[in-house]
């Protein structure tokens, strides 16, 4: 996938969004919710040391920030490596934020650090 593979999200779509970002978040804003609208990724989680990971992200779509987004994740294909999450759909979002930035810079996609914490539930 890549960033030009995205619908990008109309400037009143984005707008409901605006007040939870600030700053350069706000221009893959309208990436993020196009990313959003198609209700899944697949990436790759990079492991120190070892191979990548792929896994597909899929989640259901809701255009209220302040909805509920639930994402479950499979990792390598297998039932086994699957895990779900609850998130309010402005901080699911936000994760997708950095996932285009990451596609910008011509990266595979793959959440960042914290999101993998709150799936993982290492925060709780």
């Amino acid at each position: 996938m890549s960033l030009q593979s995205i619908q990008p999200a109309t400037k009143p779509e984005a707008s409901v969004y605006l007040p939870y970002y600030q700053g350069k978040r706000r221009n893959a804003l309208p990436y993020a919710i196009g990313l959003y609208k198609q209700g899944n990724i697949e990436g790759e989680r990079e492991i120190e040391g070892t191979d990548s990971i792929p896994f597909l992200a899929t989640w259901n779509v809701s255009m209220l920030p302040a909805d509920l987004t639930r994402c479950r994740m499979q990792f390598d294909g297998d039932a086994d490596l699957t895990y779900e999450i609850t998130l309010a759909t402005f901080e699911f979002v936000d994760f997708l934020i950095s996932i285009v930035v990451l596609m910008n810079q011509e990266k595979v996609p793959d959440f960042d650090k914290s999101f993998y914490r709150k799936l993982l539930r290492m925060d709780a």
